[in-house]
């Protein structure tokens, strides 16, 4: 139970930190789509798009590495002080490269916003590397604040810049940039990170093992970009920015259980990573797996049931056809739930070159349906081919995964959860207010039914205070 109790305290205080972070640009979809034309968001969205990719090429995924080896030498200031100056050593000398290979690349090569694309990478480093830090020394209420601060920060600023001034495009790229520079310096001073500075105690042979581990999630990295946002690349190139805006509306939906599912398993890699050698680990892993592809699942479904409500009142009518392409995309977004968990379990034992082998597969597969289909039936290849891509890699990992660990899914789950989305799908593309009403009153008691569990165990603590009082 403390196992349990602990994962769900960590997520509880993450969620309330990443929410505003993770969650502040569907809220901000009504001012998007009202102040910004399809073009223009299309390429601020390939845009961040490309930051995503260079972050982790950039660090070559240290982040992941400090965090791991953090949580191993949380009682050690000595080890932790040596990690830290060795964390800012590579920070150092890779922005450096970065910055002198960017600078000669802008002199060949046309590129919009360049200054503030610079940025953007350098301070989306620094708060990703960070953050990181933060989980490392179990500072979650830290991370939590950070998040926050950076949640206020793009509120604000995306108002002032995108509405009072009108700046579009850039105003929306110069928010994000403020937003994980705020984080960045809170973190830096609160965290008292200057006081790690120490290129004297700069170890190689600690280099050499954390890059060990943090390099094989490199191939990782770039394929999970190409399986979520490499879409973006290829409509762009095949169809146009205009296209890739109505894509990336259609992503924001699912986005909210992607940011769920990432706030889950911030504090799940943490639990993973300290019970990874419990004798009874796949008791707890199964139990912990099962529980959140049940409450995802119900999530997933209960969206497209509310989608036909909500979407009208959120998105602009220039971009209405966005609506065909939220269902595949959000039963991706429920597969990758499942892909998570057991990357988490993979980092725990340090296997991450099991993670890099099984995303390449998964980001193959993406760019061959891709390539073949787009232009035969457009932004439908886009998301199909990330459902199928999730579902293979989910298939792959869960097999892949008993060499190591036994984790076993509840029979039946597959078939239910089939079975409710295929209703729900049906439902979906009817023009039929009876039939949305039908169609939310069903997901909602399916929900509550594959969930019951979960509830009971949530309510009951609180429904035997009040009796006691």
């Amino acid at each position: 139970m403390n196992k349990k109790k602990q994962l769900a305290k960590n997520t509880i205080i993450i969620f309330f930190g990443k929410v505003c972070t993770q969650l502040i640009s569907f809220f901000l979809l009504p001012l998007y789509t009202a102040y910004l034309n399809t073009y223009e968001y299309g390429v601020v969205d390939l845009i961040q798009t490309y930051v995503t990719l260079l972050v982790p090429i950039i660090t070559l995924e240290l982040e992941m590495s400090i965090f791991r080896y953090l949580v191993d030498v949380r009682n050690n200031k000595k080890a932790a002080n040596t990690l830290i100056s060795n964390n800012f050593f590579v920070l150092f000398l890779s922005l450096t490269i970065f910055s002198i290979i960017y600078g000669i690349v802008g002199c060949f090569v046309e590129i919009p916003f360049k200054l503030l694309i610079w940025i953007d990478v350098i301070v989306c480093v620094l708060s990703g590397n960070f953050l990181q830090v933060a989980r490392g020394f179990g500072k979650t209420l830290d991370y939590s604040v950070s998040c926050i601060l950076t949640g206020i920060t793009t509120v604000v600023s995306n108002i002032f810049l995108i509405c009072f001034i009108r700046m579009g495009a850039s105003g929306m790229i110069i928010s994000m940039a403020l937003a994980n520079g705020i984080c960045s310096l809170y973190l830096f001073l609160k965290l008292k990170l200057y006081k790690f500075i120490s290129f004297k105690i700069i170890d190689f042979k600690l280099l050499k093992d954390m890059f060990k581990y943090s390099v094989p999630l490199i191939p990782n990295g770039v394929s999970w970009w190409i399986v979520n946002v490499s879409d973006r690349s290829i409509i762009s190139w095949v169809l146009g920015a205009s296209y890739n805006g109505l894509y990336a509306i259609s992503n924001k939906f699912p986005t909210i259980i992607s940011s769920l599912t990432g706030i889950f398993n911030l504090s799940w890699a943490e639990s993973a990573a300290l019970h990874i050698e419990a004798e009874d680990r796949d008791e707890f892993f199964s139990e912990i797996t099962n529980t959140v592809i049940k409450l995802f699942t119900a999530l997933g479904v209960g969206m497209l049931a509310c989608m036909p409500f909500v979407f009208p009142l959120l998105i602009d009518n220039k971009y209405r056809e966005a609506y065909n392409y939220i269902p595949f995309l959000v039963l991706g977004t429920v597969f990758n739930v499942a892909i998570c968990l057991y990357s988490q379990v993979y980092l725990a034992k340090k296997l991450s070159k099991q993670v890099a082998t099984t995303a390449i597969i998964g980001a193959v597969i993406n760019i061959l349906i891709n390539v073949i289909f787009i232009k035969k039936i457009g932004l439908y290849a886009a998301s199909l081919s990330t459902a199928i891509a999730y579902f293979v890699m989910m298939v792959y990992r869960h097999i892949d995964l008993k060499k190591y660990i036994n984790i076993k899914i509840e029979k039946g789950l597959i078939i239910k959860t089939i079975l409710i989305f295929g209703f729900e799908l049906i439902i979906y593309f009817q023009k039929n207010i009876f039939c949305y009403i039908i169609g939310l009153i069903v997901v909602c008691t399916y929900a509550i039914l594959l969930n019951k569990s979960f509830i009971k165990a949530l309510f009951l603590p609180i429904l035997n205070k009040i009796k006691r009082a």
